[in-house]
């Protein structure tokens, strides 16, 4: 299913799990025991979640690992068709010989 103009992970982290609750940075890089400026690109868009990171974000704010890739996927899809020209991409047909 395609999504219209998907959030990245740190935008979705930021909304759902830590301004509503008042967490800050330091303290939930703490819990994901990474480096507060590791969080801190991720939370602004800077740097994408990776398999590593998508762990310990399930375990620390729950969702599965799938999901907080997918969610990454996602956007990433969403950034690429905004940029990216196939005008000159061309099918290629298959024909078994």
């Amino acid at each position: 299913m395609k999504m219209h103009n998907p959030p990245h992970p740190g935008e979705f982290i930021l909304s759902i799990y830590m301004e509503p609750f008042g967490y800050s940075c330091r303290y939930v890089a703490q819990q994901l025991d990474v480096a507060s400026s590791t969080l801190s690109r991720i939370l602004k868009g800077q740097s994408a979640v990776s398999p590593e990171m998508a762990l310990r974000l399930s375990k620390a704010l729950g969702r599965s690992p799938e999901s907080w890739l997918a969610m990454q996927d996602n956007y990433d899809l969403w950034q690429a068709r905004k940029k990216v020209n196939l005008s000159r991409v061309r099918t290629i047909q298959f024909v078994a010989l």
